[in-house]
């Protein structure tokens, strides 16, 4: 399989991509979906939610104070 970068991947093999995308080569060519899960339930005025490129997933934190964590009620991915 050819990815989008060009990189060349064996049949049955499985990779993570920058963009935190799960991929995988087989004989129907690749197969990508997202690796995290984003939240979609919490109080957007109050708060916002920051994505980690490192860790591959959301923080949902108030926007007036980022060390303090929000509760999220449901989660989409």
């Amino acid at each position: 399989c050819l990815d989008g970068e060009g990189k060349v991947h064996e049949f049955g093999s499985k990779w993570r991509t920058e963009d935190c995308n799960d991929c995988s080569c087989s004989g129907d060519g690749i197969g990508c979906c997202t690796s995290y899960m984003t939240p979609v339930d919490y109080d957007e005025e109050k708060c916002e939610s920051i994505f980690n490129k490192e860790t591959c997933s959301y923080k949902v934190v108030e926007k007036d104070d980022h060390s303090k964590e929000c509760p999220v009620h449901s989660w989409v991915g």
